[in-house]
């Protein structure tokens, strides 16, 4: 359109804000809106309203940001707590990839009216905002320091001009504050909870050598779901005494509440664990909340003890380890050599799809790899050590054969965690047929005649040893809690292990197993609504433990209770854990969900589902899958471990609660 002639309009009838924003020009008997910023023309006629010019000045990029949200319409106003920015175009003409789309991301702050201020229709709630950044950093792990970082603040100002920048100080103390807020939250789910709480304890490492121990509860909710939240996160001085370490831990659990709750406690396999696994067990069996004498309390990290034994496996063969690892170096040195290997390979036959690589050595599975690869590819070197006199590293055969026995027993616990770690939260009834595997493989290994690999094989299994008999009943009862196997599976592998004296051991468990159950059959409300009668697994046949005894004398159904009490057992009445053991196995299925399965059973099994919640929930491996084979723990970022162990605490805490809430 020609706009030579055209004139520009100025009426006290333009009163909305856009006008500030628009030149109002009149050609002739048509009217057009210009854009002070970007000269777009548009419809300035008073029957077009203004709808489009608003619109307009939101996707305007030449546009400075400040004051946009006098433009954004009430029916635009993001909801109370949720941000939710969906379908907001960057340009006119916006393609999909161009869409920014965040949704069902919470934020609770509630807001402050004195610090409210109100731009148009929209309102701007800085105690809301500064919330909102507090729980971001938390959320992803940033450091503090980046609120007072020039290019942060920049952005910020041209983003929300009227939000007022904060301290690192002010950030760290909303931290605090939202993690108040969380724990409190904590609190009432603990106690809300309908069963047992195991704790695993780990040490992370922090810069400057600092420590510090973690403490995460393991529970299944009432909806049958396994959760793990941390719930302490306290920094500890090396030199602190195993009392010391103790009374720290018993501390923090009796700060929770949760002392009279525990039913297991997962630490690494070592000395000083041991240690303080007896002082934390002995003073919770004097107020007795251990159940069976604490015989399921003390449980150690099965993942801990297989990343030990490959440590002493690869131990034992170091030297073979580092002529492989040199041996990689060289072919790999030029190409010329690379060449004559690959020559040779194809000459001899090899088919595999690997190749010789180095390991890090960081992490014990890569080195496992290198170590196979080396294996595949035996016939090369030894024809490579005759045919290059500068290559005289490789292995002799009795080498070869060494490292082909340590591979295999390698190979065997990297399967193994694998299957542990493959679900993010694997219940307890999956680590007994695979350690029961682990056991007779160790067995077989004994036989080697090599008294180097012999030596090692016995270092192994005393190590395994040490923790079969710390564990072995607390895997059993869990394996029997599977209605895929129930007691089938000790019944399968006791005789492969303890050969004569399998009978011996089989009723050791099946012992513990009634003993476990009836501690959780006194006192439960489930028996007593559920099944009338509050029955124990005795010694053969079902003892009851008598609902009239310790009643009011006044009460009128006294005698009925005795009548349905002698009657009741005239009929062979049976415990859950009876009926539970008589009725067929459930069909194995690569789908089967064994906490679905409790919790459609629970009206069914009232008492044993109870002791399934709570045996089920133990974390026999506590190690996180991406940390399953490697050498060194938990290492805390480098910004947070600059700051004072109390905010220290409340960040790791609240970013693991927040994360987990957002996970559900």
């Amino acid at each position: 359109m020609d706009m030579s002639d055209a004139v520009i309009v100025k009426s006290s009838r333009l009163k909305s804000v856009v006008w500030n924003d628009f030149d109002r020009i009149k050609k002739g008997d048509t009217c057009v809106a210009v854009c002070r910023h970007c000269n777009k023309k548009l419809s300035g006629s008073s029957t077009s309203g203004t709808s489009h010019l608003r619109n307009h000045l939101i996707r305007c990029q030449r546009r400075s940001n400040h004051g946009i949200a006098q433009y954004i319409t009430a029916r635009e106003k993001r909801k109370e707590g949720t941000l939710a920015i969906a379908n907001f175009s960057l340009d006119q003409d916006p393609s999909k990839d161009e869409t920014l789309s965040l949704v069902n991301i919470k934020f609770e702050q509630t807001q402050l009216k004195d610090e409210s201020v109100n731009t148009g229709t929209s309102i701007f709630d800085q105690r809301r905002s500064r919330f909102d950044l507090a729980r971001m950093i938390i959320l992803h792990g940033y450091p503090l320091a980046m609120v007072e970082h020039v290019g942060f603040r920049a952005f910020v100002k041209n983003l929300q001009p009227l939000f007022e920048l904060v301290t690192m100080n002010r950030v760290e103390a909303d931290c605090i504050e939202i993690y108040e807020k969380e724990r409190k939250k904590m609190n009432e789910m603990l106690d809300k909870l309908p069963g047992k709480i195991s704790i695993s304890a780990d040490v992370w490492t922090a810069t400057g050598d600092a420590e510090y121990l973690c403490l995460t509860s393991n529970h299944i909710d009432e909806s049958w779901q396994l959760r793990r939240r941390i719930l302490n996160f306290i920094r500890i001085d090396p030199s602190h005494t195993e009392d010391m370490l103790s009374e720290a831990v018993m501390s923090c659990l009796m700060d929770w509440d949760i002392d009279r709750k525990l039913f297991s406690m997962i630490l690494d396999s070592c000395s000083t664990c041991d240690n303080i696994a007896t002082r934390i067990g002995e003073r919770l069996m004097q107020n007795r909340f251990l159940y069976c004498n604490g015989q399921l309390f003390d449980i150690r990290c099965v993942a801990n003890v297989l990343n030990v034994m490959s440590q002493l496996a690869l131990g034992a063969i170091s030297e073979i380890v580092y002529k492989i690892r040199e041996t990689t170096r060289y072919i790999k040195s030029s190409q010329t050599v690379l060449a004559k290997f690959n020559e040779m390979a194809k000459e001899v036959g090899i088919m595999t799809q690997k190749c010789l690589f180095l390991d890090n050595p960081l992490q014990w599975n890569s080195t496992y790899a290198m170590l196979e690869a080396a294996l595949e590819f035996k016939d090369v070197l030894i024809l490579l050590q005759e045919n290059d006199p500068a290559y005289n590293i490789c292995l002799s055969e009795v080498e070869w054969e060494r490292l082909n026995a340590v591979t295999s027993y390698l190979k065997l616990f990297v399967e193994v965690i694998n299957i542990f770690t493959r679900n993010k939260y694997p219940t307890a009834n999956i680590y007994f047929p695979e350690l029961c595997d682990v056991k007779l493989h160790l067995i077989e290994w004994c036989k080697n005649s090599d008294a180097c690999i012999s030596s090692l094989v016995l270092k192994l299994r005393s190590k395994f040893d040490e923790y079969w008999d710390k564990c072995s009943l607390g895997l059993a009862v869990a394996a029997m809690l599977d209605p895929r196997f129930k007691m089938k599976l000790v019944d399968y592998y006791y005789p492969q292990i303890y050969g004569s004296t399998s009978a011996s051991r089989i009723e050791e468990v099946f012992e513990g197993v009634k003993a476990l159950y009836n501690e959780h059959s006194i006192g439960s409300p489930l028996a007593s609504h559920d099944q009338g009668l509050a029955w124990q697994v005795g010694n053969g046949s079902g003892t009851l433990c008598l609902p009239w005894s310790g009643k009011d004398s006044r009460d009128r159904l006294m005698g009925f209770d005795k009548f349905l009490h002698e009657t009741s057992q005239g009929e062979g009445a049976k415990s859950d854990l009876e009926k539970y053991l008589e009725e067929p196995l459930f069909p194995r299925n690569v789908d089967f969900n064994i906490l679905n399965w409790w919790r459609v059973h629970t009206p069914r099994y009232p008492v044993l589902s109870m002791m399934a919640r709570n045996v089920l929930g133990i974390p026999m491996s506590k190690v996180a899958p991406e940390l399953a084979f490697n050498y060194s723990g938990r290492v805390l970022d480098r910004d947070w471990s600059s700051l004072n162990p109390a905010t220290v605490q409340a960040l790791v805490c609240s970013q693991d609660w927040i994360r987990s809430e957002l996970e559900n």
